[in-house]
């Protein structure tokens, strides 16, 4: 599938980096012993800092590949995570009206890349500054940086479908894997937001809801609705 790998090279970059900044602080430290400073009781804890980082780094953005459902109008989970918030609300950007949102939360334990809820075109690609609020706050979805991606689906012509990947207090950066104008199959990967997010699915009014609040769903798996 498109885009597999993403996440490991994401993850290899950030262990990279970690390390550099270790080997800076160990020229230091040496540098230091040669004044007759001793450091290498600080040197050995911050090099177990760097393992158990490069092995919760690894953890955090494992990528398992997605058992995409297969069916007629059906709209899978663009990511993993837990249902906290459905309501309906006016989505004007992309959906053009009222709309109905249904709320991801990720934990940091949870699997960081997102997948297409339906195979389409992105048509809408808009990305907002913001503030960085604890992505366990609703208003994290009005006030956060985020990126909003609209989906025409290909199935039904006209219908839209849309995704709001919202970064966290922890989670600073939203990684694209995909841009306008390019085609997605359902459950594709399109996107990883790193250290803890949240993810918006905005559906039309007509689309029939198969999961409720307080449900674990996983990314291109899990159906979130259905159109008749």
């Amino acid at each position: 599938m498109k885009h597999s790998g993403r996440a490991f090279q994401s993850a290899l970059k950030l262990i990279f980096w970690a390390l550099l900044g270790l080997i800076v602080v160990c020229v230091c430290g040496i540098a230091a012993k040669s004044l007759g400073l001793s450091l290498f009781g600080d040197l050995v804890i911050l090099a177990v800092l760097w393992v158990l980082f490069s092995l919760f780094t690894l953890y955090f953005f494992r990528d398992p590949i997605a058992r995409v459902p297969q069916g007629a109008g059906l709209v899978v989970s663009p990511a993993h995570g837990k249902v906290d918030i459905i309501d309906e609300l006016a989505e004007p950007v992309f959906m053009g009206g009222p709309c109905r949102r249904v709320s991801i939360f990720l934990s940091v334990f949870n699997v960081h890349v997102q997948n297409a809820p339906v195979s389409g075109k992105v048509v809408c690609y808009q990305y907002n500054t913001g503030q960085f609020l604890s992505a366990l706050k609703t208003e994290s979805a009005e006030h956060n940086e985020n990126l909003l991606m609209g989906i025409e689906a290909a199935e039904t012509a006209g219908r839209k479908i849309g995704v709001r990947l919202i970064a966290g207090v922890l989670a600073r950066r939203i990684v694209p894997f995909v841009k306008k104008g390019e085609d997605v199959a359902c459950g594709e990967r399109i996107s990883l937001i790193q250290f803890g997010s949240r993810t918006d699915l905005y559906l039309p009014l007509s689309a029939k809801l198969r999961v409720k609040l307080g449900d674990i769903v996983v990314g291109g798996e899990t159906v979130m609705a259905a159109f008749d």
